[in-house]
């Protein structure tokens, strides 16, 4: 895929970035440069290989699930500037 002159003030209008006129032929050889790299990537074999999701294999600790006291209604809404029947009081936003 060649990028060329129109391509790249096409790509700048879209992304609001005021290019100017004599850095769009520059700008679209840097682009295929990285293109071109990219393509070379694809021509590695990674046949066989496990994708990496980190460079250190461990496993994940678990906690124990528990039941905690989490019925302390009165304790959360202490802080709370307004509260009726349990629940925080907010002032309407949408109407």
């Amino acid at each position: 895929m060649a990028i060329d002159a129109a391509t790249v003030r096409k790509v700048a209008h879209l992304a609001r970035i005021k290019t100017p006129e004599e850095r769009l032929e520059p700008l679209a050889a840097e682009l295929n440069g990285i293109l071109a790299w990219i393509e070379q990537l694809n021509e590695v074999d990674v046949s066989g290989i496990e994708p990496m999701t980190s460079n250190v294999s461990q496993s994940l600790r678990l906690r124990d699930d528990v039941v905690t006291d989490g019925n302390r209604i009165e304790a959360v809404l202490s802080n709370a500037p307004k509260s009726a029947d349990g629940f925080f009081v907010v002032p309407k936003v949408v109407e």
